[in-house]
């Protein structure tokens, strides 16, 4: 009599479903694309900042238009910070929605260790960068600046060192730059509201509810959604809350999952998923470069004002919240997942891999200096030189731990490429399930 085979614990970052697979594939190549224009823009900011003509980039940064009643006589980088990282804003929102919604995510055991991993890679560098910048005046408003990852920037730096990386990282890694991102915005709209004017919020709901109401019928009327979009995020910018708010207020109101009775079965991908493959080519190639064109210029004053703003007890925290903070929360977060639900790694992989991959999750940028300009406004060219060094190092560090383990990768590559036809030869699009109403 053969005895029982030992249960396999449960696997830690094993790899989720086939269409997942796909779909997360196509997700990161184009944001792979939009990390490069935004390293480009970041760059041709950076040295423009630092050239003769600095003035003419600084002139060009402060041009405003727009109407006054409104509240809306922005400066270009006011726009670019407000209204395209609404955009943004907007997609990953769709992204989140849909992860939790109709994604491998939708099951607790798998959600639990990004959000909790999110979660770490939040809390650990805001108190490190309390630690460090205690008793100074006014630092404690810059505590959210190191907690953000920027996924674009992240994969642009994959796509130099890491092509063979297999897919369980990387989809880790983008669900936990979305959840980053959702948390973000909640930091942002709890902490950075200064003055906050109730009517116009309440008046916000008019336009939301109406948007809702259509989407949720799955009207894809772009004269119809974009007036109501536009009336949110003016009516959410003119109360106070910051306007990337609106955009994900309006993607949570997007359906994800495709409806028999006003879709059909078989018509094609659902609502959030159209608006995720119409929007992400704006937010990756357009909003976030331009963003990041308007806030990375910052003038270092050559090597002393550089050696001079690593000095600052502000500069440190957020170097050292996105360099060391950023991967201690994200590995404390997964080992503690790993011990209180027994769970292994999968057996492909190593903490090793974990910790390149909490690195790269130090790369804060976008989010960084948004929340770095909103915490220190007018006065955060140190916060920009501490957002760039950090993510900067945290982007070579990981460059260094991943490519050790590139032969590795290889391999796993090629057992993946090879085990396409685990389930069947799959569509390139495999729909998602139906329901009967709602979504």
């Amino acid at each position: 009599m053969t005895s029982p085979a030992p249960s396999r614990r449960p696997a830690l970052l094993g790899r989720g479903s086939w269409s997942e697979t796909l779909r997360i594939g196509a997700i990161l190549r184009k944001e792979t694309v939009g990390g490069a224009l935004l390293l480009v823009g970041a760059v041709v900011a950076l040295i423009w900042a630092n050239s003769p003509w600095a003035g003419f980039y600084e002139t060009l940064r402060d041009i405003r238009f727009g109407p006054e009643a409104l509240h809306l006589n922005l400066s270009l980088a006011s726009w670019a910070a407000d209204g395209l990282l609404a955009i943004f804003f907007f997609v990953a929102g769709l992204e989140l929605k849909r992860e939790f919604v109709a994604g491998d995510l939708r099951t607790v055991r798998r959600a639990a260790v990004p959000i909790a991993a999110a979660l770490g890679g939040v809390i650990v560098p805001a108190l490190l960068y309390l630690l460090l910048s205690r008793g100074v005046e006014g630092a404690a408003r810059g505590w959210a600046i190191p907690t953000a990852t920027d996924i674009a920037f992240a994969l642009a730096v994959l796509a130099v060192i890491g092509r063979f990386l297999p897919t369980a990282l990387r989809t880790f890694l983008l669900t936990l730059a979305v959840v980053d991102d959702l948390v973000a915005i909640v930091i942002i709209a709890l902490f950075y509201t200064a003055d906050l004017s109730p009517l116009p919020l309440l008046a916000a709901l008019v336009p939301l509810a109406i948007f809702t109401v259509l989407v949720q019928r799955r009207v894809r009327s772009w004269w119809l959604l974009l007036p109501l979009a536009a009336a949110t995020w003016t009516l959410v910018h003119a109360s106070g809350v910051h306007a990337t708010v609106a955009g994900v207020l309006l993607a949570f109101a997007v359906p994800v999952l495709r409806n028999e009775r006003n879709d059909g079965p078989d018509t094609g991908p659902g609502l959030a998923e159209h608006f995720e493959h119409r929007f992400r080519p704006i937010s990756a190639g357009v909003a976030v470069p331009v963003f990041a064109f308007f806030s990375a210029g910052v003038a270092l004053g050559g090597l002393d004002g550089l050696t001079s703003a690593l000095r600052d007890p502000i500069v440190l925290g957020v170097v050292a919240g996105l360099v060391v903070g950023k991967p201690l929360g994200i590995m404390a977060a997964t080992w503690l997942m790993a011990r209180f639900t027994h769970a292994d790694l999968d057996e492909d992989l190593a903490w090793v891999d974990m910790l390149g991959l909490s690195m790269l999750a130090g790369i804060g940028f976008t989010v960084s200096l948004l929340i770095g300009e909103l915490a220190f406004p007018g006065a955060d060219d140190h916060v920009k030189v501490a957002v760039l060094t950090g993510s900067v190092t945290a982007a070579l560090l990981a460059a260094v731990i991943l490519r050790l383990r590139n032969r590795a990768y290889r391999r796993i590559h090629e057992l993946e490429t090879a085990d396409l036809d685990r389930d069947g030869v799959p569509d390139v699009y495999e729909h998602p399930r139906t329901e009967p109403a709602g979504g």
